[in-house]
């Protein structure tokens, strides 16, 4: 087997580590394996064994960092940033698309893996190949619109001049998710090498193979190899580590842990980017065409079953069309399949691990203790998967109910009636969340209008998610809880930047001339400011 192949079932020519496992079958190539693990930063001689979702298969022993290996990775990143900024944006934005074809050519590999991993369903793990190939095309493309130094208005025409540099900002730390493995191991980090940065990045512990892959892929687009460190390890120890080092942190993860990391870059008088949890609404207003929003809603809710941070998990119908709309979205979700495979037959995959399964279970438990009533669902299926549960539709779900107003991040929506669209709008800002939304309706343009009302960073109008998500021109994070900051468009890159003000006076200084008194001084300016008014300059 190629050493660039992930094998396509479990093999048994060998344990990854023979000190700790000397009898598993193990789900990919051992030399597969090696050659991905070499490109953590470890000295510890301590590893972590990471499994399947699917069918709990050994997978590997990742090498783990300590704090001082967190260091040793900041001191090469700097090392290679200084000659990476010094390189010019075209030879960056040549990179990117460079990695946009290899993500292409090399996607049944990277599908591969990333179901491996997470046990999400094939179709969901292409997305992530086509996100992370629209996130490289756009900003190689749009590399010199947002990096280029830009001319401003001068205090005085002709004789001030004034420019705006961006300067990257050094070394970034990114600490990612497991839910999008590969996306998330990388969208964040393409504008910060375009915009001259090193990368020290710490993805999640079950998803760090994909990870690694992403990291070789760097290389092999020609980004110099020391420019992106990556580091494994537990998240208050290592996740610690980075904070303390970094120039800028990107986060993607739970709020609780957001809090914690903006106290510390606050600390440090840092910046840093937070995408964190959310409970996100669907509106399905009375015009809504009913058929289409109840395949948008089995998208919204099941997709990578549920554990995306944009999903829906609320929805609100109108009292017009609910009944219909509940039949139609119900009878979708009924024909639903579902699986822990590679193959592109299945609908919905499984959850990442036990965890993730034990609070879906305690959150469907809960709600029905309480009287909510289950329209479809509501079972673990380990028939088909260790931690395959069936997507779920809650109706009479109420405040008292933990998956009211907490974040499940799996396959259940609470489904309710609404009465008017302010009471809709109402409910639909009721919490502390507010990271995505999701509008149907025939009259789009109301559709966008009530889209103002949502405190939410991003909104989708007859679309779940996809739409902003997919549109890398438009900015895409959280208001309140659920985060600060924002990935993709001009925000995206620009926070990996420090904005640098260059003003060049010619003929006349700012002060006083040829002996001129201040009072004198105080009257020529005053008239040349009202001139410039009248003249309608800035």
């Amino acid at each position: 087997m190629s050493e660039q192949t992930p094998a396509s079932g479990p093999t048994t020519d060998g344990p990854a580590d023979p000190e700790h496992d000397s009898t598993a079958a193990y789900g990919l190539d051992r030399a597969y394996v090696s050659g991905l693990t070499r490109r953590v930063v470890s000295t510890t001689g301590e590893t972590a064994a990471v499994a399947s979702p699917i069918g709990r298969t050994p997978l590997a022993h990742v090498p783990q960092s300590s704090p001082a290996d967190v260091a040793e990775a900041f001191a090469r990143a700097r090392r290679a940033q200084k000659s990476w900024a010094a390189t010019s944006i075209d030879e960056r934005a040549a990179a990117l698309l460079r990695l946009h074809d290899l993500l292409l050519d090399r996607q049944d590999e990277l599908i591969d893996l990333v179901v491996w991993e997470s046990g999400k369903a094939r179709k969901d793990a292409y997305l992530e190949v086509a996100h992370l190939a629209l996130t490289a095309r756009y900003y190689a493309r749009t590399a010199h619109e947002h990096l280029d130094s830009v001319r401003v208005g001068g205090m005085f025409p002709v004789l001030t001049r004034a420019e705006v540099n961006r300067i990257p900002k050094g070394v970034v730390g990114i600490i990612s998710p497991w839910n999008y493995p590969l996306s998330m191991a990388l969208c964040d980090g393409m504008p910060a090498l375009l915009a001259g940065n090193a990368v020290v990045s710490k993805p999640d512990a079950q998803t760090m193979l994909t990870a690694l892959l992403a990291a070789q892929l760097l290389d092999e687009a020609g980004f110099p190899p020391e420019l992106w460190q990556v580091v494994a390890g537990p998240g208050p120890e290592v996740g610690g580590a980075i904070v303390a080092h970094a120039d800028y942190v990107c986060f993607t993860g739970s709020t609780a842990t957001g809090r914690k990391i903006a106290q510390g870059c606050a600390d440090r008088l840092i910046g840093c980017s937070l995408e964190l949890g959310g409970k996100n609404p669907m509106l399905v207003l009375r015009d809504a065409d009913v058929q289409r929003a109840a395949e948008g809603a089995t998208r919204a809710v099941f997709s990578n079953a549920g554990q995306l941070c944009v999903s829906m998990e609320r929805l609100f119908v109108a009292d017009q069309v609910y009944d219909r709309f509940v039949d139609a979205f119900v009878s979708r979700t009924q024909a639903m399949t579902l699986g822990a495979s590679h193959e592109w037959s299945v609908d919905m995959g499984s959850l990442i691990s036990q965890a993730q399964l034990e609070t879906v279970t305690a959150h469907v438990e809960d709600a029905v203790a309480k009287g909510a009533h289950v329209l479809t669902g509501g079972r673990h299926r380990p028939d088909l998967g260790p931690y395959v549960f069936e997507p779920t539709i809650l109706e009479g779900v109420s405040a008292d109910m933990e998956c009211f107003g907490t974040e499940t991040f799996g396959p259940v929506v609470s489904i309710y009636r609404f009465h008017s669209e302010d009471e809709a709008v109402d409910r639909a800002n009721d919490g502390q969340y507010g990271l995505n939304a999701s509008i149907w309706t025939r009259d789009a343009a109301r559709g966008r209008a009530i889209a103002r009302r949502i405190a939410c960073g991003t909104v989708n109008v007859n679309e779940a998610y996809g739409a902003t998500f997919g549109s890398l021109g438009a900015p895409m994070g959280g208001m309140r809880e659920s985060g600060m900051g924002r990935r993709q468009g001009a925000e995206g890159i620009l926070r990996y930047t420090e904005s640098q003000s260059v003003a060049t006076q010619r003929l006349m200084p700012i002060a006083p001339m040829f002996g001129m008194s201040e009072e004198t001084n105080a009257k020529v300016m005053t008239t040349a400011l009202r001139l410039l008014n009248r003249l309608g300059r800035a």
